[in-house]
């Protein structure tokens, strides 16, 4: 009797341990998704409202620098690194655009 319980606990613990391996993770998506067509639509002397309207509120709104903007997005998905990175900054002087920087880099451990 006692060796069938032994049997019976060993395949119970075999079975936990082979399933805590299989972890659900779920994708991660952060940020801001900003399609190409309204970011082509973002023009030097816009308003802030104009930008607003077309890319929605930024992520980073720094209360130090109010002239600069940041849209950030990334998809991770699992424990592999971001597939899908994106980095917009939307500069301001006296409320309207002055500079638009598309695409920087993000940092590649994301």
């Amino acid at each position: 009797m006692t060796m069938r319980k032994t049997i019976l606990l060993f395949l119970a613990f075999s079975c936990f341990a082979l399933s805590s391996g299989c972890v659900y993770r779920a994708a991660i998506a952060q940020g801001n998704l900003i399609k190409q067509e309204d970011l082509d639509q973002v023009e030097v002397g816009m308003t802030v409202s104009q930008v607003r309207f077309l890319l929605g509120t930024p992520l980073i709104e720094d209360p130090f620098a109010k002239n600069r903007w940041d849209y950030v997005y990334y998809l991770r998905i699992r424990r592999d690194d971001a597939i899908n990175k994106r980095w917009v900054s939307v500069y301001f002087t006296d409320k309207k655009v002055t500079e638009i920087r598309k695409d920087q880099e993000l940092a590649p451990t994301l």
